[in-house]
């Protein structure tokens, strides 16, 4: 019996390819985006640099449509953008990364 757990486990991770707590994840990366990011880029805008907005187009030109580019970004900041590595924490960088493709693909 526990095998077959094991494997039914291991098997919805290699089929969905997501973790268990993706929703969560998203909702602590929307909480996160609000609180931090939103004054900035209400609706996936830029209110700073117009062209480069968290729209799906605008993340695909400039190389940001993925996860780690996203993370990258927001923790060490980059142009007008401060960095947030000092102030939010990895697991919260990764959450807010996650919501932002996420309504990038979902078109905001």
């Amino acid at each position: 019996m526990r095998l077959l757990f094991i494997l039914f486990i291991i098997c919805n991770i290699f089929t969905n390819n997501v973790h268990p707590t993706t929703a969560a994840d998203l909702d602590a990366g929307e909480q996160i985006f609000s609180a931090n990011c939103s004054a900035c880029h209400a609706n996936g805008n830029n209110a700073i640099m117009p062209d480069r907005t968290l729209k799906k187009e605008a993340l695909e030109e400039y190389d940001m449509n993925s996860i780690s580019a996203i993370t990258n970004q927001v923790k060490n900041g980059k142009n007008a953008m401060p960095a947030f590595g000092g102030r939010l924490a990895d697991e919260d960088i990764e959450n807010v990364a996650n919501y932002v493709l996420s309504k990038s693909e979902n078109g905001w």
